[in-house]
């Protein structure tokens, strides 16, 4: 090998020195699918799911599965993980794995599907696997379609059915597969695995930077490595600022400000107010709104008055989010908070 495909290869970074072997294509990519856990034994969380799934595997019984919970909280990474498991090296040629941005209407379930999970494997024994990613968003009648496919080719095909809301899976799927349902992530987990990141790459976070990103991302891994990939990116020296300046999300002491601002001030000084906070910060309601709910929970507040700002919070959240005036709502979320005050002292 030549001295300048050894430089090619080796990639030495800054910050404590280290010489770290790196290959260029992995450099490249996004670091969710760089660390991607590629074993069951790399999963970091839901050990209950896996134990059982390795149990499942080592049976030679692997039932259809149906694995529902919010996002990035290993999904995808372990039923790649069990196909690697389950195939070695052949995994790729044993699957077919459609995501949303995949067209999976009633004519790719009767043909692509049906296709995939009707021939058999000359060369190698066993089943194949189907997995379906997001099939929350399949019509009704592609998931009926479905249904039909996985009761008729059991024999030589398995399927994994992945979404986020098990509600929108019709009932007959439901019945047919095995569920897991993936919960968030607990701070500790995201922790864990972040570091291992950090000190591979070398990151300069800060304490106050780690606990801000652990904050955000609510138990996302994916989020969270995202956030952090982001911010590498933009700063040397990672704190909560550049936590906070890189995603576009409220600041603590912002939202501390404005919460004051509600409680302690007339409403058409708390309006002004909290209306060129956002002008000047470039902040949206939805996020403030979202903040609000989690800081005035920690408020004492009666118990009458907390049901009424709570369901209030709702009604606003939801008008936002069918494309409402953000200047209305922002004056309705002030005056929630006026009438539950209005509330106690009556």
């Amino acid at each position: 090998m030549s001295a300048m495909e050894i430089d090619s290869i080796k990639s030495l970074k800054k910050g404590k020195g280290k010489s770290t072997l790196i290959k260029p294509e992995l450099d490249n990519l996004p670091w969710v699918e760089k660390y991607r856990p590629a074993t069951l034994d790399d999963l970091v969380s839901h050990k209950d799911i896996t134990s059982t799934i390795e149990t499942f595997i080592e049976a030679k019984r692997l039932p259809h599965l149906l694995f529902y919970g919010p996002p990035g909280t290993g999904k995808t990474s372990t039923i790649l993980a069990c196909a690697r498991k389950l195939y070695g090296e052949r995994f790729k040629a044993m699957i077919l794995e459609l995501n949303a941005s995949d067209d999976r209407g009633i004519d790719v379930v009767r043909e692509q599907i049906k296709n995939f999970a009707s021939t058999r494997n000359i060369y190698s024994s066993g089943f194949k696997l189907i997995i379906l990613d997001e099939a929350d968003s399949m019509t009704n009648q592609a998931q009926s379609a479905l249904r039909r496919i996985i009761e008729k080719y059991t024999k030589n095909v398995r399927f994994c059915i992945i979404c986020n809301y098990v509600s929108k899976i019709i009932p007959a799927i439901q019945s047919r597969c095995t569920r897991f349902r993936f919960a968030p992530l607990e701070i500790e987990q995201v922790e864990s695995r972040l570091q291992t990141i950090i000190d591979q790459e070398q990151i300069e976070l800060t304490e106050d930077g780690k606990k801000a990103l652990l904050r955000l991302s609510k138990g996302d891994m994916r989020r969270a490595l995202n956030i952090l990939q982001a911010c590498h990116a933009a700063y040397d020296r990672i704190d909560e600022n550049a936590i906070y300046n890189c995603t576009g999300h409220p600041h603590p002491q912002d939202i501390e400000r404005i919460f004051k601002w509600i409680m302690t001030e007339e409403f058409t000084t708390a309006y002004s107010n909290i209306e060129k906070l956002k002008r000047e910060t470039g902040l949206a309601l939805q996020d403030i709104l979202s903040e609000i709910y989690y800081y005035a929970r920690t408020v004492e507040f009666p118990t009458e008055s907390r049901i009424f700002i709570l369901d209030k919070l709702a009604e606003i959240e939801y008008r936002i989010g069918e494309g409402g005036n953000e200047k209305v709502q922002l004056g309705a979320m002030i005056g929630v908070f006026k009438l539950a005050t209005d509330k106690v002292q009556a």
